[in-house]
């Protein structure tokens, strides 16, 4: 079988920690994006189970409502190259696997994107267009907050890919010998929680957010080694150098 080859590195010198900084400056970004565009931005405005509040909210901020679609575009082009970042980082360990996770990452943003259309199509059915007045006012506020609430399933269903990412992601850190395992750990814990968060929203378990809890103290992490101490480099070299030898022998 043909492995697809990373994008080249400098073994043995400074260019693999670019790669690590990358990755810090994309997971610091991501925290600021999202945590605006995802969690603070949309928490203002949507009033459980009141559409005509929520509706309301929307119509008095529009620009606020359209920021917070904006936070989550910038957050989304940086999950996607992170999606390449970290296959790199990641690819001495096992190709085949960080290569999975690449794709895992890539899945959940377009799910993400899908559910973000419902977000933005809630302001859409609230902005007075002339061929919007066939409905009346309460059948728009409704039809907005059913929009929200898909938004809000298709943004859950994203995290089971998130958190299905992570996992891998953390067994690869755990392995590779030059990250340290106890960040593979709190990586791959913040993935089982996205994905058992899942379950437990499939099932109905009311307290489902709980489970979303590891996944903020996992990114600081990740944001903080990545930008202050990135990889051991002699250690991914040699990992590097042996794969190379393994795919040509």
């Amino acid at each position: 079988m043909y492995e697809i080859a990373a994008p080249e590195v400098q073994v043995g010198g400074p260019s693999i920690q670019k790669w690590a900084k990358a990755a810090g400056i994309l997971f610091l970004v991501t925290i600021l994006a999202g945590g605006i565009g995802e969690g603070i931005l949309p928490g203002a405005f949507i009033v459980v189970g009141d559409a005509a509040a929520t509706a309301k909210n929307i119509v008095a901020a529009d620009t606020l409502f359209r920021l917070s679609f904006a936070g989550w575009l910038v957050e989304a082009i940086c999950d996607v190259a992170l999606a390449l970042v970290l296959y790199v980082l990641l690819r001495p360990v096992n190709p085949r696997l960080a290569l999975l996770a690449a794709f895992f990452g890539v899945v959940a943003t377009a799910v993400f994107a899908v559910a973000e259309i419902f977000y933005l199509s809630a302001g859409h059915v609230l902005g007075g267009a002339e061929y919007l007045k066939t409905f009346s006012p309460d059948q728009l506020d409704t039809l907005a907050l059913l929009f929200l609430k898909i938004y809000g399933i298709g943004g859950m269903l994203s995290t089971l890919f998130y958190g299905a990412r992570s996992l891998v992601f953390g067994y690869l850190i755990f392995e590779s010998g030059y990250l340290p395992k106890v960040l593979g750990a709190v990586v791959a814990v913040s993935g089982a929680s996205f994905v058992l968060g899942n379950l437990a929203f499939a099932v109905g378990y009311s307290s489902w957010k709980v489970f979303e809890l590891p996944v903020f103290p996992a990114l600081i992490a990740l944001t903080g080694w990545f930008l202050v101490k990135g990889v051991d480099m002699a250690k991914w070299d040699s990992r590097a150098r042996a794969l190379d030898r393994s795919a040509t022998s």
